[in-house]
């Protein structure tokens, strides 16, 4: 017991685009209480959005160099390049963390990131205390991540070896069957029908039993998600995975990201319109980064799933600060980007004089 003891725990958050993984990170952040914890980000795309927001958290305590960005990939692709050397340095610290967190990707799969603590450089150092997957309540009733269960399940029993057609529902199923916690978020856009019916459902692709747990705004108290000493890095036969049969190995080729340079904008509102216009006309699934407003002081801030956006002004521009601003945005494979582009980086004072 004294080197399971010895090991550092490590939560491993997990969810689909704009689920709500990093407002959950940021509230564990606040609540810290003066913890050691350490945070890895991994994003989809070039442009590390995730970091930059929890950095600007403003959390006394939260330094930046325990915020670790990993951009140049899924961290299920990566792991023996990116995220093992990772693991070692935060172990070798002079005052390493009493925690760590990792925030992983919409769009990765999380069992061979649980398989990687199995390596010997970090199997007698660490355990994966638990695995929170985070869900998107509303998204999950309107079956935008999801087959249909009930078909699904039907299948399932009249073939195990069925494959998904939908590579949106293999990840989204694979997020839950990695779960030890299932946070369903945004509960207050739904009813209490809805969310009986959203959990419901839930359970019938749940693999096993996992508790699952209403949360608005990300707000759940850290003594439920940290500490539930799950050791799932021993306990991978039950946390069944569509990818199982590739050793771990996946291609990300059906998903595509890219950055569009954005100028300045007249108005918050126009611009969040302007967003949820380019996103029903080419099907985007998420758009998420920064801008700055004409007479306003302070930085935008834009996160999107869909077209549900959510915004705030985040910190104060420096007089050193580009005026212009940078959005992720992320889809099925296929994205016009030419004309998305062409549509997010036009001149608002030119478009609105035309």
């Amino acid at each position: 017991m004294t080197g399971l003891a010895a090991r550092v725990p490590v939560t491993i958050i997990t969810g689909f685009l704009g689920a709500g993984k990093t407002t959950l990170l940021r509230h564990i952040l606040q609540k810290a209480q003066g913890h050691r914890i350490a945070v890895v980000v991994n994003e989809f795309g070039s442009l590390g959005i995730d970091g930059e927001i929890l950095r600007g958290c403003g959390v006394e305590g939260c330094r930046e160099e325990d915020i670790v960005e990993l951009t140049n990939g899924c961290l299920c692709c990566t792991v023996a390049d990116d995220f093992l050397p990772t693991m070692e340095a935060l172990l070798d610290r002079a005052d390493p963390p009493e925690h760590v967190v990792i925030e992983t990707s919409g769009l990765a799969l999380p069992k061979p990131l649980l398989k990687a603590f199995g390596w010997p450089t970090v199997r007698s150092r660490m355990t994966v205390d638990g695995v929170i997957t985070v869900l998107d309540a509303p998204a999950v009733a309107s079956g935008r991540f999801a087959d249909d269960p009930e078909a699904v399940a039907k299948q399932r029993e009249a073939d195990p070896s069925l494959d998904h057609d939908n590579p949106l529902a293999e990840v989204f199923e694979d997020q839950l069957n990695a779960a030890d916690l299932i946070v369903l978020n945004k509960t207050d856009l739904l009813d209490a029908a809805q969310l009986d019916a959203v959990e419901a459902e839930i359970k019938t692709l749940c693999p096993r039993p996992v508790r699952i747990i209403r949360a608005q705004d990300g707000k759940v108290d850290p003594s439920v998600l940290l500490g539930l000493g799950a050791q799932a890095e021993a306990d991978l036969q039950a946390r069944p995975s569509h990818h199982d049969a590739e050793d771990g190995e996946h291609e990300h080729d059906d998903f595509e990201s890219f950055v569009v340079t954005v100028p300045e904008q007249l108005s918050v509102e126009r611009f969040l319109t302007l967003l949820q216009d380019v996103a029903t006309r080419y099907d985007v699934l998420r758009m998420k980064g920064f801008a700055t407003v004409q007479g306003k002081p302070m930085r935008l801030a834009v996160q999107g799933v869909g077209t549900r956006f959510r915004h705030e002004f985040d910190r104060a521009l420096t007089p050193q600060d580009s005026r212009t601003g940078r959005i992720v945005v992320i889809g099925q494979k296929g994205l016009d980007e030419a004309a998305i582009t062409a549509a997010l980086a036009v001149d608002p004072a030119s478009a609105s004089a035309g």
